[in-house]
């Protein structure tokens, strides 16, 4: 996942005068979905599945999340009226209370995902510093504490454009990356890879198998929706389709192949052991303790790099939300140097509150990595099912353009994609997220209060009984030890 470019088209992007080839657009697409979710991914396939179940895995995120890159595509050409960000989707589809849920769950999925930042810097940095351990020790929360709000401060003076960080950035996750790739394939061992192909033994039923690496599929995918807000700069406009095809497929190639690979140079069980970024363990097996060095350097300049520009643009979205009334109007409040300090305060805030909770689980990383891609599923589901209702002809008089059969089929096919992405989720993703969406009725009710209108439609007020209920039963649940973080 990586968000430099997020951060600038959750700002609107270029201006439109600006004319982009397929060749920018390709690399947009490219940027907005590598970053340091793919650092980690041999550790969190191994724990889950072997060879087998990785290609099943992956097959079905790819064809998933490139539906659902299809979709947002569609959506931005039938309705081009609709640039408020993801959760506008939800909106216009579903009302004002699911479409401020999904504004909430896009903003809240950005700050978890900040918190997977830190912990896998201090992991990295715990391999020569025993003392942060996987970057969940009380230390390591306090050192990542003193960053979250270092940053915090240095954003609140005006740091909103930075360039050349972003180009470091770029060099620094793809170069490590496909390096990776190149040098694992020399070394590649055809027997350890044939030992790994049906899993080990704790791995379970292919099913399962399957089912448990869903969830990391689909956060190093987080970004496929940027795509299409670049759709009116570009110089033709049938190249918008062209470059979201090419740059995802180029991104799924290199997830697919650094999952592989790895499968070839260490048994499963022993990679499902390596400490994150477990690329850098890989690679130390394969070349060295210099290939252990040159992907954890090339993580940390990527990761601290993007975590910039991820902060600005979780802080965007609940600045944007306000401006459309759909949050309370403090959020609206920027300095003359144009930072939403109010909503970057909110977004820093969370993010700490997270970390906390990371010493309390038993995988600190996988549990921030989980609850980011579970928090992003319902704004994603909703944006599916409006593409479904526009297929069907709803709203017809807003649709620019004649919706295709072609579009219906691609949002179904999504929207199930999404759907079963909920159920491998698991119960515990699911009130854990029930949790931390109840709370935030609070900011619905003020913004309703502030525009003088009723809190809530008899089918908001079920939607909104639900979302408590199971915020209830989801803290009696860790109470009791039903579930476990």
């Amino acid at each position: 996942m990586s968000h430099a470019e997020t951060s600038d088209q959750a700002k609107g992007g270029a201006s439109p005068a600006v004319k982009l080839t397929l060749t920018t657009l390709t690399m947009m697409v490219v940027g907005s979905m590598v970053g340091a979710g793919v650092f980690s991914l041999p550790r969190r396939f191994a724990q889950e599945t072997g060879v087998a179940g990785a290609l099943i895995a992956w097959a079905i995120a790819g064809t998933g999340m490139l539906m659902l890159a299809f979709v947002f595509q569609a959506l931005a050409v039938r309705r081009p009226d609709l640039d408020a960000g993801v959760y506008a989707y939800a909106k216009a589809g579903f009302g004002e209370y699911l479409g401020f849920f999904s504004a909430f769950g896009y903003w809240a999925s950005a700050c978890v995902g900040n918190v997977t930042y830190w912990v896998l810097i201090m992991s990295t940095i715990g391999a020569i510093w025993p003392a942060l351990g996987d970057g969940d020790t009380l230390l390591a929360v306090v050192l990542s504490s003193f960053g979250l709000w270092a940053f915090f401060l240095l954003i609140r003076r005006g740091v909103k454009e930075a360039a050349a960080i972003n180009r470091i950035v770029t060099v620094a996750k793809i170069v490590p990356i496909l390096v990776f790739v190149i040098l694992a394939l020399f070394v590649f061992d055809a027997s350890v890879f044939a030992d790994n192909f049906g899993g080990a033994d704790y791995a379970g039923s292919l099913f399962n198998q399957v089912r448990g690496t869903m969830l990391a599929t689909v956060f190093v995918f987080l970004g496929v929706e940027g795509a299409s807000v670049y759709s009116r700069h570009a110089k033709r406009r049938e190249d918008v389709g062209r470059a979201t095809i090419l740059g995802f497929l180029s991104v799924f190639a290199v997830f697919a192949s650094v999952t592989i690979v790895s499968y070839g140079i260490m048994p499963m069980a022993e990679i499902a052991e390596l400490r994150q970024p477990s690329m850098a363990g890989v690679l130390e097996e394969a070349v060295g303790t210099w290939g252990k060095v040159f992907v954890s350097v090339g993580l940390i300049v990527s990761v601290l790099g993007a975590y910039l520009a991820w902060t600005l643009m979780a802080a965007e979205v609940l600045f944007v939300a306000a401006k459309d009334d759909d949050m309370p109007r403090f959020l609206r409040k920027a300095t003359s140097e144009d930072v939403p300090v109010p909503a970057l305060l909110m977004t820093t805030a969370l993010s700490q509150v997270v970390l906390v909770v990371t010493m309390f689980s038993d995988d600190a990383f996988n549990f921030a990595l989980d609850l980011t891609s579970a928090l992003s599923l319902i704004p994603f589901l909703l944006a599916a099912g409006f593409a479904v209702r526009i297929g069907l002809g709803y709203g017809r008089a807003e649709i620019a353009g004649r919706s295709t059969r072609k579009e219906l089929v691609i949002a179904v096919i999504a929207t199930l994609y999404t759907a079963f992405l909920l159920f491998a989720a698991g119960l515990k993703f699911v009130l854990v997220s029930f949790i931390i969406y109840a709370p935030a009725t609070f900011l619905f009710i003020k913004a309703r209060r502030e525009q003088n209108r009723r809190l809530f439609s008899p089918r908001e007020a079920v939607i909104c009984a639900i979302s408590i209920a199971g915020a209830v039963v989801g803290v009696i649940a860790l109470a009791v030890g039903w579930i476990e973080l």
